[in-house]
């Protein structure tokens, strides 16, 4: 199998999130993807087979088959634009079905996908003792203007906001204990959060669920945060603005664009850039 290595939400021409591009002309068998994703050691890899309507997704980490990836479908983007150039192409996920726009211009990479829909739900006081303690945080840690919720865009997660970029930065886990905690309670991140303005904001996202420490930069938990932002009223104006992978020294940029629509799809872009050819 022919892999692209691609850096999706870079900022320039740094940082951004790897992922693996596989694009064939029939999916191949769930052990060569496993083992595929799994050599490469990116937190996802993307396989796309074309169909009549456009084309069958799946997406794979070192340890697990996941239902949605943000970052490895901006990456598929881009690679289809190179391929077959810009426009819009639709995604047949294993439990949605959503588009991926990309754009070659000047040698510069752009993708925009759309999410599948989004919901949100107040997380359980255990949960949220369980995941505070994970990362070594106390009740005066959080902020309580976006409170512990579970939150879903594609795929499961668990947002906890901060009230100090310090905070953020200072983030620290066992690996093999958030795993746990994850398939426990079949979450695939947990997104850690500080609004630096309603607009802005610096995260960074555990996977351990997928034996990934880190994630520099994450579409899907990027949707469902958007569509819990929206569930909460918050005044985000349509759009806000994620600044992750800083502490990884991976800068990564992600903006989220949505409307009022309780539960629509959110619209995530970024850059990307090729890491090898």
């Amino acid at each position: 199998m022919n892999v692209l290595r691609i850096a999706a939400f870079s900022d320039g021409t740094r940082g951004g999130n790897p992922a693996g591009v596989v694009l064939e002309d029939a999916m191949p068998p769930d052990a060569d993807m496993r083992n595929v994703a799994a050599d490469l050691g990116y937190s996802e890899t993307v396989f796309a087979v074309p169909t009549p309507e456009g084309f069958r997704v799946r997406y794979f980490s070192p340890e697990s088959e996941v239902p949605f990836c943000g970052h490895a479908t901006i990456a598929l983007g881009a690679a289809l634009a190179r391929k077959h150039g810009g426009g819009v192409y639709k995604l047949a996920l294993n439990k949605a079905n959503i588009t991926v726009e990309g754009h070659v211009e000047d040698g510069a990479m752009h993708a925009a996908l759309q999410s599948p829909p989004t919901r949100s739900a107040k997380a359980p006081a255990s949960l949220v003792s369980q995941v505070r303690d994970l990362f070594g945080y106390t009740t005066a840690d959080l902020d309580p203007a976006i409170p512990p919720a579970l939150i879903h865009g594609g795929a499961h997660h668990f947002v906890l906001a901060l009230k100090s970029r310090a905070a953020l930065s200072a983030m620290k886990y066992d690996l093999a204990q958030g795993r746990k905690l994850m398939n426990q309670y079949g979450l695939v991140t947990v997104l850690l959060v500080f609004s630096e303005t309603p607009q802005l904001f610096h995260t960074r996202n555990p996977f351990a669920s997928g034996g990934v420490y880190e994630d520099p930069a994450t579409g899907a938990s990027t949707a469902a945060f958007a569509g819990y932002l929206r569930d909460l009223k918050w005044p985000h104006g349509g759009k806000i603005s994620i600044h992750q992978g800083d502490d990884m020294g991976s800068p990564s940029r992600l903006t989220a664009e949505f409307s009022d629509v309780s539960g629509s799809s959110i619209r995530v872009s970024g850059a990307a850039r090729i890491m090898e050819e």
